[in-house]
């Protein structure tokens, strides 16, 4: 647009555009003077907000940050005794020592083999209780908790192949 059109465009338009650009001036007054009457008027529960945006916001980082997991893998080596169980021959001194009747023996074998307690009751025709009273027995004589302890500790003293 050139100089002589402008002047033209301005002669034209003038009305219209003072018109306008005093109603955008009235209007931009009237928003800053209505923003000044609400931060005057309501400056406390705009400040109360503000802290509560300010603490919702810390509370769910902070729940991200607590719930997060912390993983920590840690490797523990240990040494598993590998026997050949071609030619196995029970410790008898050891199953003396731990004074296990023949029973025990036999059950804590079907049970290093994996089978439940009612699959060893089934092999050995006799009742699930009774299983489970020469676990208990077993778990005494071999001062363990868990049927794993016990078959691995009755494989450390070559009690079982």
């Amino acid at each position: 647009m050139q100089v002589a059109d402008f002047k033209s465009f301005w002669i034209k338009y003038k009305d219209i555009l003072l018109y306008g650009c005093s109603m955008a001036a009235c209007m931009f007054l009237l928003n800053w003077m209505e923003l000044r009457f609400v931060v005057y008027d309501h400056a406390f529960e705009l400040f109360i907000g503000c802290i509560a945006l300010l603490f919702t916001a810390l509370g769910i980082w902070l729940a991200l940050k607590l719930s997060k997991p912390k993983v920590q893998t840690i490797i523990v080596e240990k040494e598993i005794p590998v026997l050949s169980t071609d030619h196995f021959v029970p410790d008898e001194a050891a199953i003396r020592r731990l004074d296990l009747s023949k029973r025990e023996v036999e059950v804590l074998g079907l049970m290093a083999k994996g089978l439940s307690n009612q699959e060893i009751a089934n092999t050995l025709f006799i009742s699930l209780s009774t299983i489970k009273t020469h676990n208990q027995s077993l778990f005494v004589k071999l001062d363990v908790k868990r049927r794993t302890q016990a078959i691995e500790r009755a494989r450390a003293l070559r009690v079982i192949p």
